[in-house]
This record gives structure tokens, C-alpha cells and sequence, in this order.
């Protein structure tokens, strides 16, 4: 069964111009962007040492980010499709960029992290932009694999982005973000060059701001719980609180899409089994995918003992097997259902992170009790992450491409929110152990069981991914 592709709607141009260099110039923004994330992964315990922050107070220098990025993708999406993909991807990207020099120069943790959170508002205008000209722009026959394409470029970022990180963090943990000045200086030049400018007259309405802060609060007030909840205590009306205004937030955000004229999400981009399906499977996987970096990372960094430069270098092989098995994942599609693929993805991911598990302790012998768990979860995430993404984007009508999307990398953005915050819970909570491993083995399992998860409702995507262009 072949995916096909929805023409652009009236209303909506297509430019089939250039799909090389558009695709290129998409792709070098998405790799900026998610090079970021993974740099700063490894610049995590500089950064705490600096400051002298405890982990549930440096979670957010990760959180602040993918909460604002999860919650502003929607409505930035809606933005992009009505006022044009191209001076929405060019702002974002503009931001972005400043945003990170003033991460570079953060006096204190707190400026670091409400910066972050700009850094965040610019990726969050130029991702649904970008990745909504991939999906209106390029020829039909180009879609599916361009978008593959933006997926495996933001997996290598995270392959690269242990080593650069590791080198930069010997300079300065700061080197972490003055390090996409020129990238992003370079990618805003070439943007305005080969762009084209599409938008949606058809849409005429503002996103649903109300909506929009429901959704801020739903995702702040649950992060906040799950990483202060063991210092509260897990029953305590502090925590219970703030659950419960997570829970208000969320019924809030739920109400005013069924019931405002220009809802945040349309509901009827819900109608489409695969597309529900693939958000379900995304949020798992990436709570999971969240998680493991950054445990690896304190791991390495804590108990293991080996310095930024080494756990850099020692984290890069599993993201290296990311790019080859995504482009084996792109040939058994032609063949094996999307699910049945996801799903295998997956499982291996989760037999990686019960490697991980198995390993653990107070004596590393990283070749034999973390090389082989990592690099069998870099396997399952490049066979399952293109597939997932492309899977639930690819049959989008053109007029919803940049909010489709956007609702994907939201689901995406809320994972890694959730994963994070469930890894510093899950070692708050068993971090009382005297040995370190005690602690960790407790996140591996509960991450095996989420990307366990994640290949469960894999199979709830339909249909197979095909893709007709090379």
C-alpha cells in the first residue's frame, strides 16, 4: 500500500522549484535546532557546577525549553500556514539565533533558563514553517522522502552533538550555544534565497490564545510536579495541587478545541486513525527517547567518573547508528507495515535501555555494560523515528500541513518534557540507595517500559510507508 500525498488546496501555491536546496536549507535549520538539544545534554553538569544547581532545579534548563517549544508549535503552525511559511520560518530562525547569544552570556541559572525559553519560541515559529514547505512545496513524488530526510537529519544532530558538546564544554559550557551564531546566520541568508513564500488565504481566523495558555499551564504544572514531587512528597498538597491545575489546564485546552471558532488544533485532524495513532506512539517514544540521553549522560559524568570531553566521545556511537538504520528502515518500508516497523523499532529500544539495566554498576566497564545496550537503542530509534514522523505527516492536506505537523512535534516536544521530568522523579525516588546503580537501574527499566509502550500502539498505525522518490 502506497501513501499518497494530498495536492495543495486552492488557496495554497506550490512551488516545485529547487526541492533540493528547500530541503536543504529546511533541514540545516531542523539539524540547529536539535544539535542544541543534545549539545546541552552533555553540558548539563558543567552548567549545575557553575551555578551550583541541584538536578530538579537544572531539569528546566531542558523543561523551560520543551514546554514553551510543545505548547507554542500548534498555534505557531496556524500563524505559518496563514501569514506565510517563509517570514515565519526566517523569524523563528532570527530568534533562535539571538536567543542563543543571550543563553551564552546568562548570569545565572534562572536567566539561563528563561532564555532557553526564547530559544524555544523561535524553534517552535520555524519548525512547523520549515517542515510545512517540505510538505507544499516540494513535487508530490518528493514529500515522503523529504520529510524522512528532516527526520534523519534531526536524529544525526544527535550523533554529533555528544562530541561537539564535549569539545565545546572543555572551552566553556557557553561555547554550547555561541556555536549556532554563525550556523544560524548562515541558514537565514540561504533561506531568504531559496524559500519560496506559501501561505494558506484560506485561513483566517487567529489561533485560540486562551487554548494556547491552557496548554503552557497543563504542561509546566505536570513537569513541575514530577520533578519536585519526591522534595514535596508525592501525597503532599503541594503536588496534589499541582496536578490538579495540570489536570484543569488540560480539561480547559480540551474544551476550547471543541468549542472555539479557531480552535488551537482543528478536531478534525483527529479523524484520521493513523494520524492518532502516530501522535500516541510519538509521545511514548520520545518520553522515552527524553529520558535515556540524559541518564546515560549523568552516568557517564557521575558515577562512571569520565569528563565531558570522554562521555562525549563515549555517547556518540549509539547516535551514530541512527543515519544507517534510518536509511535501512526507509527500505523495509516499502514492504513492512509502518507499524509492524515502529513497532520493531521500538522493542529494540527497549531491550537496549534492559541492557543498560543489566549493567549497571559501581564498577563500569563501559565496552561490556554500556556500549552494547546504547548502540541496540540507536538501532531501534533510526528504524522507528523517520517512520513515525513521516507516517503521521505524510498524508496531511496541504492547507493543515504546518499545523499537522505541528501537532506531531508537539506530541514530540511533551514526551521529552515528561521523560525528563520522570527520569529526575525516578531518581529522586530510588536515589536513596547508597549505590548510584540502584538509581539507575530504576530509570532503565522504566524507560524499557515506555518504548515497550511505544511499540504497542505502534500497531495502530496504518497502512505502509512508501515513498516514491529516492
Amino acid at each position: 500500500m502506497t501513501t499518497q500525498t494530498a495536492p495543495p488546496p486552492e488557496g495554497v501555491r506550490q512551488d516545485p522549484g529547487r526541492p533540493s536546496a528547500i530541503t536543504f536549507v529546511v533541514c540545516s535549520a531542523a539539524f540547529m535546532a536539535m544539535l542544541d538539544v543534545f549539545v546541552v545534554n552533555v553540558a548539563f553538569t558543567d552548567i549545575g557546577k557553575e551555578f551550583g544547581a541541584p538536578l530538579a532545579d537544572l531539569s528546566w534548563v531542558l523543561n523551560a525549553y520543551a514546554i514553551v517549544y510543545a505548547a507554542l508549535l500548534v498555534p505557531a503552525g496556524r500563524l505559518a500556514d496563514r501569514y506565510g511559511r517563509k517570514p515565519a520560518f526566517l523569524a523563528g530562525l532570527a530568534l533562535f539565533t539571538a536567543a542563543s547569544a543571550a543563553c551564552a552570556l546568562a548570569p545565572e541559572l534562572w536567566s539561563l533558563v528563561f532564555f532557553r525559553g526564547v530559544q524555544a519560541v523561535g524553534a517552535a515559529v520555524l519548525t512547523p514553517a520549515g517542515l510545512g514547505l517540505l510538505l507544499t512545496a516540494l513535487p508530490a513524488a518528493r514529500r515522503t522522502g523529504a520529510v524522512r530526510i528532516w527526520a534523519t537529519t534531526s536524529s544525526f544532530a544527535a550523533a554529533v552533538g555528544p562530541v561537539v558538546g564535549g569539545g565545546l564544554v572543555e572551552l566553556s559550557w557557553r561555547w554550547v550555544f555561541l556555536i549556532n551564531i554563525p550556523v544560524g546566520v548562515a541558514a537565514f541568508l540561504a533561506a531568504r534565497r531559496v524559500l519560496p513564500d506559501l501561505r494558506d488565504t484560506s485561513a483566517v481566523r487567529m489561533p485560540d490564545p486562551l487554548g494556547t495558555a491552557a496548554l503552557i499551564v497543563a504542561f509546566g504544572a505536570v513537569s513541575l510536579a514530577l520533578v519536585k514531587g519526591q522534595e514535596w512528597a508525592w501525597t503532599g498538597a503541594a503536588t496534589v495541587g499541582t496536578f490538579a491545575l495540570a489536570a484543569v489546564g488540560i480539561a480547559v485546552f480540551v474544551v476550547r478545541i471543541l468549542r472555539h471558532p479557531a480552535p488551537v488544533v482543528d478536531p478534525a485532524l483527529f479523524r484520521t486513525p493513523a494520524f492518532v495513532w502516530a501522535n500516541i506512539t510519538v509521545l511514548l517514544f520520545c518520553t522515552a527517547f527524553g529520558a535515556v540521553f540524559p541518564s546515560v549522560v549523568l552516568w557517564l559524568q557521575g558515577p562512571a567518573g569520565y569528563s565531558t570531553l570522554v562521555a562525549g566521545l563515549a555517547i556518540a556511537p549509539g547516535p551514530l547508528m541512527v543515519p544507517p538504520f534510518a536509511a535501512v528502515g526507509r527500505r523495509l518500508a516499502t514492504r513492512v507495515p509502518a507499524g509492524a516497523l515502529v513497532a520493531a523499532g521500538n522493542l529494540l529500544f527497549a531491550g537496549g535501555a534492559l541492557l543498560l539495566a543489566a549493567g549497571a554498576s559501581s564498577d563500569t566497564r563501559y565496552a561490556t555494560q554500556i556500549l552494547p545496550g546504547w548502540l541496540v537503542i540507536g538501532v531501534g530509534i533510526g528504524l522507528a523515528l523517520p517512520v513515525m514522523l513521516s507516517q503521521a505527516t505524510a498524508q496531511l492536506p496541504g492547507a493543515q500541513a504546518a499545523t499537522g505537523s505541528a501537532v506531531v512535534n508537539t506530541s514530540r516536544q511533551l514526551g521529552y518534557v515528561l521523560g525528563v521530568a520522570l527520569l529526575v522523579a525516578v531518581l529522586g525516588t530510588a536515589g536513596t540507595a547508597p549505590d548510584p546503580a540502584h538509581a539507575f537501574r530504576h530509570a532503565w527499566w522504566f524507560i524499557a517500559a515506555t518504548a515497550a509502550g511505544s511499540a504497542a500502539t505502534a500497531f495502530g498505525i496504518t497502512g505502509r510507508t512508501r515513498s516514491r522518490s529516492s
